[in-house]
């Protein structure tokens, strides 16, 4: 099945209103945020929403999938889920074996691949101590770092509660636990690289779920700190062939929204931004497709 996949790159553009995106955990929950001012967004915290997505087969948004998926839920769970039995996983990745011992034929028809959507895309780094280091996968897929377009203005509030935070006070403060970037517009790009796929099991299908999933990651996983999280794109552009037909940095270069104004002002909306429709002509000839999975 590895041959049927594209090298692909991507590229999403997140507008985040008044919301978290991803807090940082070793700054109180603030919206992840760098030195220079610019916002971050985690590559590990976008993963987890597509994964949450996938981990209730009853939900109804899995059950709004194609047939296909549906009908074979069990080849589609979740590797990186809480309460998980390591013990068991141990056994489903060496088809019973030992950890000591590899082979990679056995290992594509373990049970761990057959069962495991994340691993297969992702990748895992899943081992015990004193394992054979072969059951570490590389993901076919790999997303980068979001980065905003220019700095964020964060807006911290202390919130209250009339029922109390603390047993036999009837009311209640939270300081400062209200932190959210007033406006922001990030970058986050991702790869899918096929010639990891016949390491780690990725099939074709796997990676159109992928597409399936990125459009519906934030709008499915709103909460009271991340309200409002939109993604405006999600570029997908296929290469001619396996090692790439144009370099990735000229396709993400060509498709990041340009800043109007200063660009090291916070911004107020998405009308500070020159929104990017597609690539240009003398890129256009260099790849396969181009599909925004936002606007399919």
């Amino acid at each position: 099945m590895a041959n049927e996949l594209k090298r692909a790159t991507g590229l999403l553009i997140i507008e985040v209103v008044n919301s978290n995106a991803n807090g940082d955990p070793d700054r109180e929950s603030d919206p992840r945020q760098r030195p220079n001012g610019l916002g971050e967004i985690s590559p590990v915290s976008f993963k987890r929403k597509l994964r949450d997505l996938l981990e209730d087969s009853s939900s109804p948004f899995f059950q709004s999938l194609p047939e296909k998926f549906k009908a074979n839920a069990e080849h589609y769970q979740i590797l990186e889920h809480r309460g998980r039995d390591r013990a068991a996983i141990m056994k489903e990745m060496t088809s019973g074996g030992e950890l000591t011992e590899f082979g990679q034929e056995k290992f594509l028809e373990s049970p761990f691949v057959k069962k495991y959507w994340d691993a297969r895309v992702f990748g895992n780094t899943f081992l015990e101590k004193n394992g054979n280091k072969g059951y570490i996968k590389t993901g076919v897929v790999q997303f980068g770092v979001g980065i905003s377009i220019s700095p964020i203005d964060i807006v911290r509030q202390t919130n209250t509660s009339k029922a109390g935070v603390q047993e036999g006070k009837n009311a209640g403060m939270a300081p400062l636990a209200f932190r959210v970037v007033e406006h922001g517009v990030y970058c986050m790009p991702f790869f899918v690289n096929p010639n990891y796929a016949n390491k780690s099991g990725c099939t074709a299908e796997d990676i159109e779920l992928l597409k399936l999933l990125i459009p519906h990651a934030y709008d499915m996983n709103r909460s009271a700190i991340r309200p409002d999280v939109r993604l405006r794109h999600a570029w997908y552009i296929e290469h001619k062939h396996l090692l790439g037909s144009c370099p990735d940095y000229m396709l993400l270069e060509a498709l990041t929204p340009e800043r109007i104004g200063n660009a090291s002002d916070p911004s107020q909306n998405w009308r500070d931004y020159q929104d990017k429709t597609g690539l240009p002509e003398e890129l256009l000839g260099k790849i396969d497709r181009i599909v925004d999975l936002v606007n399919l």
